[in-house]
């Protein structure tokens, strides 16, 4: 008869991405995890569970004979993924984060279908004061520097919104912030010109998993005419700590923050 069944949350939960493995453990359901893609890293314990693939290149059938109850999927780039785990009869949950609001969210959806939400609402708090206090710590500057964030190198692709908004709490001014409103990356495609004309004083790059090649950056035709270029303010930024929207954005935005404390601290 209904109601005699004792209901559970998801017991077996298959993450795709790092940050949706990164949030399921912060919370408080890391022991009910039991794939990861290979790019997770945090915390240590989740390089134990069975990696199941990369990004967009997954093994349904190894996803499958895990026997999830909960795929956590994040974004559009996922969706064939994701078509294909519906097709095959597994609830799937995916998230797609845009802005830092978005990425708390994201948590806290996260967290609650898990069973876990004041673990998800004691992280999001975490997150929060971390930011208020940065963005606290950076307001006293009088001049915010110039900040190009590169996100990709061929075609040059800004940064996302999240990254945008990252750089202003950190102390910076993105020359590419009217772009953060575009939801995806053809429409954050920017010209080696429009670079030049903005003139940024400090370049941030990362590049979806591709090691940056700074010098390859400074040595880019025109561009030697960069503030930044010129003053050697060229900097990489790991992708998990920058574009991976979970809690590990944090560490970004501590890196970034360094990154513009030191540079006003040469002014």
């Amino acid at each position: 008869m209904y109601g005699r069944t004792s209901i559970a949350f998801p017991q077996r939960i298959v993450c795709l991405t790092a940050d949706t493995a990164e949030i399921a453990y912060l919370v408080g359901a890391g022991d009910r995890v039991v794939g990861v893609p290979g790019t997770a890293r945090r915390p240590e314990a989740v390089r134990e569970k069975v990696p199941v693939g990369g990004f967009t290149t997954f093994r349904l059938d190894k996803i499958l004979a895990l026997e999830p109850d909960l795929v956590l999927a994040f974004s559009d780039l996922q969706k064939d993924v994701v078509r294909d785990l519906i097709g095959s009869g597994i609830t799937v949950l995916c998230t797609n984060p845009r802005s830092v609001d978005d990425v708390l969210r994201a948590v806290l959806l996260i967290g609650g279908t898990l069973g876990c939400e004041a673990g998800a609402r004691a992280l999001i708090q975490d997150m929060r004061d971390e930011v208020n206090q940065i963005r606290e710590y950076s307001s006293v500057w009088p001049d915010r520097p110039r900040v190009y964030f590169e996100e990709w190198h061929d075609p040059l692709i800004a940064g996302i919104r999240w990254v945008s908004e990252l750089i202003e709490i950190a102390g910076g001014r993105d020359v590419f912030s009217a772009l953060r409103a575009e939801p995806g990356a053809q429409g954050r495609i920017v010209s080696p010109e429009a670079v030049i004309e903005r003139d940024p004083e400090i370049i941030l790059a990362s590049w979806c998993g591709k090691p940056v090649d700074t010098g390859s950056i400074a040595g880019r035709a025109g561009w030697e005419r960069i503030t930044a270029v010129k003053a050697g303010e060229i900097h990489a930024i790991e992708g998990a700590d920058i574009l991976s929207p979970g809690p590990s954005l944090m560490v970004g935005l501590r890196r970034i923050h360094e990154i513009i404390q030191g540079f006003q601290a040469r002014r």
